[in-house]
C-alpha cells in the first residue's frame, strides 16, 4: 500500500481536492451524482496511511425528527467503503454486500467522521468494516464487500 500511483486514491478521473473551507485538502469524487447530491462527503489519508472520511450535517441530511436520516448514514458509509478501499482498488468496483447497525442519532451541525479498515483484499473481493462517530460518540457501525470489476467495451453497433 506504500505506492499509491495506480490506485483509486490518486488516479480517479473524477477526483476533486477541496481548496478552501473546513475540508481544504480533503478529497471527494464527482462522478456519482447520488453521492454528490446527498453529500458532500470527504476523505483524506492520515499520516499513518489510514483513510478517514467526514461530512458536516446539513438540514438536507435530516429526517422528520430532525435527526440524520438513516439513508444518509448508509449512503455515506457506502462512500466510505470505497474511500477505505482506494489504496488497493486499481479500477472500478461495485458494492456486493453491506451490513449496518444504527447506534445513536446525529443532528444538524454535527461533524460525522468515519474510520475503518480493509479486513482482507483478494483478487476480486475487498472486505471492509468501519464506524461513524460524532466526536467520541459512536453512531453507526458497518461492513461491506466490494467486487473489483473489469471495464467492458460496449458492443459494436450492428450494421443495418
Amino acid at each position: 500500500m506504500d505506492d499509491l500511483t495506480n490506485t483509486a486514491f490518486l488516479k480517479r478521473p473524477d477526483l476533486h481536492v477541496e481548496t478552501g473551507g473546513e475540508f481544504a485538502g480533503w478529497r471527494t469524487w464527482s462522478r456519482d451524482s447520488f453521492e454528490s447530491n446527498n453529500g458532500p462527503f470527504w476523505h483524506k489519508m492520515d499520516d499513518d496511511g489510514r483513510v478517514r472520511c467526514a461530512f458536516r450535517v446539513e438540514n438536507k441530511h435530516l429526517n422528520g425528527l430532525r435527526n440524520v436520516h438513516g439513508g444518509c448514514f448508509m449512503t455515506f458509509a457506502d462512500y466510505c467503503l470505497f474511500a477505505f478501499a482506494s489504496p488497493v482498488l486499481q479500477g472500478p468496483g461495485v458494492t456486493v454486500s453491506f451490513a449496518c447497525e444504527f447506534l445513536d442519532a446525529a443532528h444538524e451541525g454535527d461533524l460525522i467522521e468515519a474510520t475503518g479498515e480493509i479486513t482482507r483484499a483478494g483478487g476480486s473481493l475487498i472486505f471492509l468494516r468501519g464506524m461513524l462517530n460524532c466526536g467520541k460518540r459512536p453512531l453507526f457501525s458497518f461492513s461491506g464487500t466490494i467486487k473489483r470489476v473489469k471495464m467492458r467495451m460496449p458492443a459494436a453497433a450492428s450494421p443495418i
